[in-house]
C-alpha cells in the first residue's frame, strides 16, 4: 500500500519554483504564440502591400474543398489548443489547488453569467469602434474572424473556436497567472501590467492596433478578476465577444459598407 504518499503534504511553491512554473506553461501556450505574432508582424511589415492591405484570418479552411477533412482538423485544433488549460488544472491540484481557486469553475452560474454579458458588451462594442479607427489608419491588418466554407458545422466551429480563446486567455492570463504572480510576492499593479502585456503581445499578428487594444482589454479582465477573484466571468465575456465577431462576420461580410 502506498498511503503514506497519498498523504503526503503539497508542494510549497517558492519564487523561483513559481517563475519556473509559468515559463513552462507559457513557452507551451500562449507564450509561444506571442513569438509567432511578433514573426508574423515583422513579416507583415516587411512585405510591399501595406497594413491594411494584408488579412489576418483567425479562423480559416485548413483543407479546401475537403469538408469532413476540414471539420476533423478544426476539431483538433481546438482541443490542441485548449490542452495548456488542462496542464494548468494539474499543476494547481499539485500545489494545493484547484481551478476552484481562481473562479474557474460552475459554483456561481448566474452572476458570472450576469458580469460576463455586461463587460463583454461594453469590451466588444468599444473594441469594434477601436479596430475600425486603427485599420482606417494603416497600423492594423484587415482581420478576418472567420474565412470557413457555408456548410453546416461552420457556425458550430466558430462558436467552439470562440469558447476556446475565451476559456485558454482567461483561465491563463487572467487568473492562472496573475495568482501565481501574487503567489510569488508581486504587487497587484506590476502583476497586471505583465499579464496585459503578454495578452496585447500575442495578438501582434493583427498589427500595433491589435495588440494596443488588447493591452487595454488585458487591464480591464485583469482589474476585474483582482476584483473578483473569479476568472468565469472573463471566460463568458470573452467567448461572447468572439461568437458575436466569427458569427456575425460570416453573416455580414459583403453585405455591409463599414466592415472592411
Amino acid at each position: 500500500m502506498h498511503t503514506q504518499s497519498l498523504l503526503a503534504p503539497a508542494p510549497v511553491l517558492g519564487p523561483k519554483l513559481i517563475r519556473a512554473e509559468i515559463l513552462v506553461v507559457m513557452s507551451v501556450s500562449l507564450g509561444a504564440s506571442a513569438l509567432v505574432a511578433f514573426v508574423r508582424l515583422i513579416g507583415a511589415l516587411t512585405a510591399p502591400r501595406e497594413l491594411k492591405g494584408q488579412q489576418a484570418v483567425l479562423v480559416g479552411s485548413m483543407a479546401p474543398g475537403r469538408p469532413w477533412l476540414d471539420l476533423t482538423l478544426q476539431l483538433v485544433q481546438i482541443a490542441i489548443a485548449v490542452a495548456p488549460v488542462g496542464l494548468v488544472a494539474y499543476l494547481m491540484v499539485r500545489s494545493g489547488e484547484s481551478l476552484r481557486t481562481i473562479g474557474a469553475d460552475f459554483r456561481r452560474p448566474g452572476g458570472d453569467l450576469a458580469r460576463g454579458a455586461v463587460l463583454a458588451a461594453v469590451i466588444g462594442g468599444s473594441g469594434l469602434a477601436f479596430y475600425l479607427a486603427v485599420w482606417a489608419l494603416g497600423v492594423n491588418l484587415t482581420v478576418v474572424p472567420g474565412q470557413l466554407p457555408g456548410v453546416w458545422w461552420q457556425v458550430p466551429v466558430l462558436l467552439l473556436a470562440a469558447a476556446q480563446n475565451g476559456l485558454l486567455e482567461e483561465v491563463l492570463v487572467s487568473g492562472y497567472l496573475l495568482h501565481r504572480l501574487q503567489q510569488a510576492g508581486w504587487g497587484p499593479g506590476k502583476a497586471l501590467v505583465v499579464s496585459s502585456l503578454l495578452r496585447g503581445s500575442y495578438h501582434l499578428y493583427q498589427g500595433f492596433g491589435g495588440f494596443a487594444g488588447n493591452v487595454v482589454m488585458g487591464l480591464v479582465f485583469g482589474r476585474m478578476y483582482q476584483r473578483w477573484g473569479r476568472a468565469m466571468p472573463l471566460v463568458v465575456a470573452h467567448t461572447l465577444i468572439d461568437s458575436v465577431a466569427f458569427v456575425g462576420y460570416a453573416f455580414l461580410h459583403g453585405r455591409v459598407s463599414w466592415l472592411p
